[in-house]
């Protein structure tokens, strides 16, 4: 492969000619993490950190140098230690704090001799190298001598190394931004549904009264277009059209069996006793394709659709659910939930209106999120590279 001027092949791949290839011992110290669980107390100097970066409760005395690992502002924390698939080996974390911290026998501190330590959290965040160890099976340690034989791209000058940490730091401050502003906006929609779909608080120009309605007044079920598929079923009719079970899209095949404006709730295998904060319905519009783990709801005349939705997606169901080894909710049992309803139609779709704004501008700000989240991998792919330099 012909490589372009100013750059080199390497073991590690292409590379700008002013980088070198440098061996992680070489470029920061590694200390290995102690058990020192049994060393707390609340007079420890020490906060404890353990595989999720996460202080546990108390504080840990240094009880001796031989079997104590301290770490400190500016060094990186990497797990070592993870479960099959777990998701968190090799994750980094850059200690921006004063506190002095006491680090368990999961994770490894690393200590930068003289290059910028922000670049080196980024460069081995979850880095391929660290990943390669993962078997999938049995829990993962990544031993001493994986981390002797790290090779790692390295910019000669912490100018440079600086220029890209600071580049990925800004975008991750605004996915940090993006976050709490999501968080914050789910907060007010929660609120806005417990004032506005209990009739505590009112839209204006709405006086009428509410009555308490069971499922089967309110809605018609449709379970009888159901048909499950296998996965060497769906495998075989591969296609555009949703193919939707409990809890939401689970595949897309070539046809459906319905197609409307549709409440989906979850007949078994939902989250029921997360109610609070996972949805325990969703809505389709539109061709789809329903397995018989999900009951199909459609309003009836005189009660809106959205208002429906919005009364069941985070309702507390638990009563109704047949017990066993697993929770089901019964078509019989299903029709006997009740929801408090408007009889004044307008004031149903108003209120649906309000709620769904706020779904819209969610859902705006996630997709901005994701967005924002490819450009990030963009950018560490050119940037911790050297595929694209930073002036």
């Amino acid at each position: 492969m012909e490589v372009r001027a100013g750059y080199k092949q390497t073991d590690v791949g292409v590379i700008p000619e002013e980088w070198e290839v440098k061996l992680l011992p070489d470029v920061c110290r590694f200390r290995g993490g102690k058990a020192h669980e049994q060393h707390i107390s609340d007079t420890g100097q020490y906060v404890c950190v353990n595989s999720k970066f996460i202080s546990t409760d108390g504080r840990v005395r240094k009880y001796s140098s031989a079997n104590f690992c301290a770490a400190k502002r500016n060094d990186v924390l990497m797990v070592m230690s993870d479960l099959p698939n777990g998701r968190a080996l090799a994750k980094a974390y850059l200690v921006e704090q004063d506190d002095l911290y006491a680090v368990n026998q999961r994770v490894c501190a690393l200590t930068a001799y003289r290059d910028c330590p922000e670049f080196l959290f980024y460069l081995l965040n979850r880095n391929p190298y660290f990943l390669r160890f993962d078997d999938g099976v049995s829990q993962t340690h990544l031993l001493n001598h994986v981390f002797q034989k790290c090779q790692l791209p390295m910019p000669l000058t912490v100018a440079e190394q600086r220029a890209i940490g600071e580049a990925l730091r800004n975008v991750d401050d605004l996915l940090g931004a993006l976050d709490r502003l999501i968080a914050k906006k789910r907060d007010l929609k929660q609120a806005a549904m417990q004032q506005l779909l209990t009739g505590q608080t009112r839209l204006p120009g709405f006086h009428g009264e509410w009555e308490v309605k069971r499922l089967r007044e309110s809605t018609e079920c449709l379970d009888g277009v159901r048909v499950p598929l296998n996965e060497a079923e769906r495998a075989q009719r591969k296609g555009d059209y949703p193919y939707c079970g409990a809890n939401g899209v689970l595949d897309f095949v070539n046809d459906y069996v319905i197609d409307d404006d549709i409440i989906l709730m979850a007949e078994d295998g939902g989250y029921f006793d997360e109610y609070e904060y996972r949805p325990i319905a969703y809505r389709m519009t539109g061709k789809c394709w329903v397995n018989n783990h999900a009951h199909i709801l459609k309003a009836r005349p005189g009660f809106d659709q959205g208002f429906i939705f919005y009364s069941l997606v985070h309702k507390n169901i638990l009563p109704f659910l047949a017990s066993g080894t697993r929770a089901k909710l019964n078509k019989s049992e299903m029709s006997k939930i009740e929801v408090r309803v408007p009889m004044e139609f307008s004031e149903q779709t108003a209120i649906a209106a309000v709620l769904g704004e706020m779904d819209a501008e969610l859902a705006g700000l996630e997709q901005r999120r994701e967005k924002t989240r490819a450009l990030k991998q963009g950018m560490m792919q050119e940037l911790l590279t050297g595929r694209t330099r930073l002036v």
